[in-house]
């Protein structure tokens, strides 16, 4: 179920009444139930799979915590964290590695047999996994007792509002909050409509609009060159911010009317001065859950220089791993890994630094922007030919006369819609500039009545015209991660 769907809007309208008219001991049946219902509406039987592993991680966790045995208390993490990853393999990952596998084989011409699967990707599997892992090792690190009301803990890992794409949610802030008694507070409510209404306009006015453009490029990129190549690859820098900071937006808001505070996912990540720091601000759940849980465990920063530089470079593989199971993915995130490496040399090494002066972070921002841009040639694109295609095609100039023509299935003229578009894009970075700034939470407090009801008019207007005159309700791009 999307949120930007009509049947999403109707299953609100149904579960928020029931929730606070509900004693505050049932609730938890109510939200699981519905947490249930919202995943089976698009991925059926799948949900079983939530079943599986918030099964094995409430029983392991519970042993681990009765045992004081240390190596039984590791064979209990090993088998929870075997399984949990062994199901995530199985459907994610088993054909990536059988098709490398046989293609190496070819490439040395040696037969082979081995069969690929017909397993669908459950939508979201990724995120509840390694949020039921995180549980696991925080109670192995004995940082959280572990849960024993299993419903309350089926709740915390199926919890609907960012059950399929995130934030990945710890114990130690959800779990609590799941047992506070919270009424309705109008001002929470409308306070969480604001943040849903913001994060439907990022998806729908300008993700789903920048689509058009990007879709209509990386569908058949050798019949472009230059100019089209690049600005498609930027479109996708900023759909695929706005999409994936539209669903936390529309998560967090949710979970606020309820009561629920989740975490921030995204700060102006474009606003970053160095690789490292954009991963700072950008898909803070994911980053966050690599160094505690990875980058730490092989020893950080704690080890001798290069094998420092090595677990950089692990970590940003796997993250590359985690988002696809395809070589196009794992080449994304090892370019970050050599980003982030050579920031760590460039530092070590104490040579100039650019100033400390606006000019001096905008020089470090573009810098930023360009490699990040660079590198998600290989995120959006559909093969590793592709992407080799568009870097060999990356500089040849010439085509700017056609650099608005892949918007011909845009709902303007594509002139008028490449426009419409870079406003757009303006429009973003100056919110994201005040929210860097003031707090767009405050600004919107503290301005007169008149000056929000606009604001309101404007976007919900602007959401109605692109929901009715465009493609469709259009799934958010981190579903299938």
């Amino acid at each position: 179920m999307v949120f930007t769907s009509p049947e999403f809007v109707l299953f609100c309208a149904v579960f928020f009444p029931a929730f606070f008219l509900l004693p505050h001991r049932w609730r938890w049946i109510w939200m699981l139930g519905a947490s249930y219902f919202f995943y089976a509406f698009g991925s059926g039987a799948y949900v079983l799979l939530i079943v599986f592993s918030t099964f094995v991680d409430y029983t392991a966790a519970r042993l681990i915590e009765r045992s004081e045995n240390r190596g039984r208390r590791r064979l209990l993490l090993a088998l929870s964290l075997a399984t949990n990853l062994g199901v995530l393999f199985t459907f994610k990952y088993y054909n990536f590695f059988v098709g490398s596998f046989n293609a190496a084989l070819d490439l040395v011409r040696l037969p082979h047999a081995a069969p690929t699967s017909s397993l669908l990707l459950p939508i979201g599997i990724s995120f509840y996994t390694f949020q039921s892992m995180a549980y696991t090792i925080d109670v192995y690190r004995r940082v959280v007792p572990a849960e024993r009301h299993a419903g309350i803990f089926a709740t915390y890992i199926a919890f609907f509002p960012q059950l399929v794409a995130g934030p990945i949610e710890r114990a130690a802030n959800i779990l609590p909050q799941l047992r506070q008694r919270a009424a309705f507070d109008p001002e929470r409510t409308i306070s969480g409509l604001r943040l849903i209404l913001w994060g439907v306009f990022k998806k729908i006015v300008i993700a789903d609009r920048l689509a058009i453009y990007v879709n209509a490029v990386y569908a058949e990129p050798r019949a472009y060159t230059g100019e089209p190549l690049i600005m498609a690859t930027i479109f996708f820098a900023f759909q695929v911010y706005c999409d994936f900071s539209a669903y936390s937006d529309i998560a967090v808001g949710l979970a606020r009317i309820m009561g629920i505070n989740l975490m921030l996912n995204f700060r102006q990540p474009f606003f970053a001065r160095s690789v490292r720091e954009f991963w700072s601000r950008w898909h803070i759940s994911l980053s966050t859950w690599f160094r505690d849980y990875l980058y730490i465990s092989i020893g950080g920063n704690r080890v001798a220089f290069p094998r420092y530089l090595l677990n950089l470079m692990i970590v940003f593989v796997v993250s590359g791993l985690w988002h696809g199971a395809a070589w196009t993915f794992v080449i994304w995130g090892a370019l970050h890994g050599l980003y982030v490496v050579g920031e760590a040399v460039y530092g070590r090494l104490n040579l100039p630094r650019l100033p400390r002066s606006p000019a001096g972070a905008l020089i470090g921002m573009a810098f930023t922007f360009a490699l990040v841009i660079f590198a998600f040639i290989f995120f959006r694109a559909a093969s590793m030919n592709d992407a080799l295609y568009i870097v060999g095609a990356w500089f040849q100039l010439g085509s700017f006369g056609h650099l608005a023509e892949p918007f011909a299935g845009g709902l303007m003229a594509p002139r008028a819609e490449f426009l419409f578009s870079i406003g757009l894009l303006a429009f973003l970075v100056f919110m994201d500039t005040l929210d860097a700034r003031y707090g767009l939470e405050r600004v919107f407090e503290r301005a007169p009545i008149l000056v929000r009801w606009s604001a309101y008019y404007m976007l919900g207007g602007l959401v109605m015209f692109s929901g009715l005159y465009g493609t469709g309700v259009q799934e958010f791009i981190y579903f299938q991660f």
